[in-house]
């Protein structure tokens, strides 16, 4: 059994779909071993209704979700984190805040379903993708024997789960 929390940080730039959605598989696949948060640079302000129909419909509460900016989790009193993912290509090329304790990190692009445009059922096809990617990298991620990974090979691992292609 496994007695350590981990604290994770998903970052996006509006904080409104993909990094939502990651936050909610992390905490729910997790089952109190990660303890996950998300946030972007540029927040939208507010959720997809498509993430939170969709988050509904898979039994996620969708309570206490808010579109967030990075620099609260850089300030004072934060969380520190252990692994940070990103989830976008354009908030993997930002210059993020300086994280305490050096976390992990890695990049897992999902394509975003808040720019798909056509029907709401093209919207909902969308954010189903993203939702099933997140979920199959992150239950990859979860299987992994985090404590007896060296910190490179993590990271290689890290890295390796954000290439697959779903």
């Amino acid at each position: 059994m496994q007695d350590t929390t981990y604290n994770v940080l998903v970052l996006c730039t509006g904080n409104s779909a993909r990094s939502i959605l990651g936050e909610v598989l992390f905490n729910a696949l997790g089952k109190g071993r990660f303890i996950a948060h998300s946030a972007g640079s540029k927040p939208a302000g507010r959720v997809n209704p498509f993430a939170l129909e969709l988050l509904q419909q898979h039994g996620h509460s969708i309570e206490g979700l808010r579109s967030k900016n990075w620099d609260e989790f850089a300030a004072a009193g934060a969380p520190q984190f252990d692994f940070i993912f990103t989830v976008c290509d354009n908030a993997a090329g930002e210059t993020c805040p300086i994280w305490p304790g050096k976390p992990a990190t890695a990049h897992w692009g999902i394509h975003d379903p808040a720019g798909v445009e056509g029907s709401d059922e093209d919207k909902r096809a969308a954010f189903k993708t993203a939702y099933s990617q997140l979920a199959r990298r992150i239950q990859l991620f979860m299987s992994l024997p985090i404590e007896k990974l060296d910190k490179l090979a993590l990271q290689q691992k890290l890295a390796e789960i954000g290439q697959i292609k779903d």
